[in-house]
């Protein structure tokens, strides 16, 4: 029997997956990305609902006159202009967003038609999360709980006795489709 598959190896007459495919196989979850906002809390979206991830400089965001003050301004992403949202103000933290940088972070997510870009602090990695482990969000304010599917518990580097790590999934078709972009 002869394998199409390069990534298939045969041995002692049975086919077996390379160990690198397996490492592939053995993925739980979904895959999302983490960031942080200014304040340094960490929140993770389904890489499903993001359509790129860019570093945009501060100039290349035009300022609206009379937009809501959520709003940044608006960028060119390959003919589409699409809005530009300080997502941590719209969430509502009090540390201000550093545009005074030759690059900001942001994200543009969709669903369907709709696109918006989501300016934050900087990226985290790509990560494969377990949706399984999901829990209900704890502690989050009234103002966002919206936005937030849920949270998960990641173990902190270091000691083992220092506290679980708290990751807040955001819903980006209820960020999308909020009200709150028009005030």
């Amino acid at each position: 029997m002869v394998s199409s598959n390069p990534a298939d190896i045969f041995i002692d007459g049975k086919q077996e997956l390379d160990p690198a495919f397996q490492e592939l196989q053995a993925l739980e979850g979904e895959l999302h990305l983490r960031f942080y906002l200014p304040s340094r809390e960490e929140f993770a979206l389904p890489a499903v609902s993001i359509r790129e991830v860019m570093q945009q400089e501060p100039d290349r965001i035009t300022p609206i006159p009379n937009a809501s003050p959520l709003l940044l301004g608006t960028i060119n992403l390959r003919g589409q202009v699409i809005w530009v949202a300080d997502l941590g103000r719209f969430l509502g933290n009090n540390v201000n967003l550093n545009t005074d940088r030759a690059e900001i972070p942001v994200i543009a997510v969709e669903d369907q038609e709709t696109l918006l870009g989501l300016a934050i602090d900087s990226l985290g990695n790509m990560e494969w999360l377990d949706t399984d482990n999901l829990q209900p969000a704890n502690d989050v304010p009234d103002h966002i709980a919206p936005y937030v599917q849920g949270e998960w518990q990641i173990p902190a580097d270091g000691a083992p006795s220092s506290p679980p790590q708290i990751l807040r999934l955001l819903d980006h078709v209820a960020l999308l489709r909020s009200a709150r972009w028009a005030t």
